[in-house]
């Protein structure tokens, strides 16, 4: 089951995707497992997404 980082039919800003993506990182101590990294990989999507790509987030 896959699971989607957020409902369809809201959007979150960058702000709180970001804040997501730095504190995965900070529970990780830097290393993600293979399900951090799966989620990691959803949030910068997301990030992307909301941003158009314009800038990278600090992790």
């Amino acid at each position: 089951m896959s699971r989607s980082p957020c409902p369809s039919d809201s959007t979150r800003t960058a702000a709180v995707v970001n804040k997501e993506i730095r504190d995965l990182w900070q529970r990780s101590g830097g290393r993600l497992s293979p399900d951090g990294e799966e989620r990691y990989q959803r949030l910068l999507v997301e990030w992307a997404a909301v941003t158009g790509g314009s800038s990278r987030p600090a992790a």
